[in-house]
């Protein structure tokens, strides 16, 4: 299927691993121009290589805190200068690593999970509006979290950092409407990342084996899906590409559960 993303410019905010990686390699497959996002310049310049072998003409790796709303601003403005000024896609698949219930959470705990989890994309929508609003078609695409609607005590702020993005989504999807640029969500369950890979090391699991780790998650957490395993970066990508391409001409204001079957409410 031809998405229509061929030549678009496309943004991915924490393009550099995991999910974003696998997101921004469908893009470029597709043979967007694709910039990714990461606080590590090493990372997201290998990415762009990744990405440039992989089909994206004038990949890019751009490393900003994008809790900076100075940093986001400036970063928006370097790609304004080098795809002139407009931009078709904009992906934010940041997230925290914020774990604790709600006894111990300190208040800087709860500010990290909100400035990372939730203002990280508010920033980023903020300076990518002229770009999208300039383009032909432009979509919007942010990643939320599966356990918004299972809840975990353990993941409260996380939980509420992600509950965050699902609600100012929603409410950005009826704003853009009559402009015609489409707002959508993603809510990923259980996958095979670098965050998981870390969790699962300081528990002393195997991080790689999708189906120990989908155990691991129903017993420490709660959240055991219909699958018996977790996923894997690449089965998120897709779908995420689809959401973003101009072939989703009328699915706005949707938040999409990928969480291998864990909730059908």
């Amino acid at each position: 299927m031809d998405l229509g993303l061929a030549e678009a410019t496309a943004v991915v905010v924490g393009g550099s691993s995991g999910m974003g990686l696998a997101t921004a390699r469908c893009l470029a497959e597709e043979g967007a121009r694709v910039a990714v996002v990461g606080r590590s310049a090493t990372g997201a310049a290998a990415a762009a290589r990744d990405l440039t072998g992989r089909g994206s003409p004038d990949a890019v790796g751009l490393s900003a805190d994008v809790r900076d709303p100075e940093a986001v601003r400036a970063l928006f403005d370097e790609l304004t200068g080098r795809w002139g000024g407009k931009l078709n896609v904009l992906v934010n698949a940041v997230g925290p690593n914020v774990q604790g219930d709600f006894d111990t959470l300190s208040p800087e705990q709860w500010r990290e999970a909100i400035d990372h989890g939730a203002m990280t994309m508010v920033h980023c929508v903020q300076a990518a509006l002229p770009l999208l609003r300039r383009a032909e078609w432009a979509r919007i695409v942010n990643f939320s979290a599966q356990s918004t609607r299972r809840q975990s005590t353990g993941l409260v702020a996380y939980t509420a950092a992600k509950a965050m993005v699902a609600s100012v989504s929603k409410n950005l999807s009826q704003l853009l409407a009559p402009e015609e640029i489409l707002v959508n969500v993603v809510s990923p369950g259980t996958f095979v990342t670098p965050a998981l890979r870390s969790w699962a090391r300081s528990a002393g699991i195997d991080g790689e084996d999708p189906y120990r780790l989908m155990t691991a998650i129903g017993e420490h957490f709660g959240h055991p899906a219909q699958m018996p395993r977790a996923g894997m970066p690449e089965e998120m990508g897709p779908v995420v590409a689809f959401l973003a391409s101009r072939r989703n001409s009328y699915m706005t204001g949707a938040d999409i559960n990928v969480d291998g079957g864990s909730d059908f409410t």
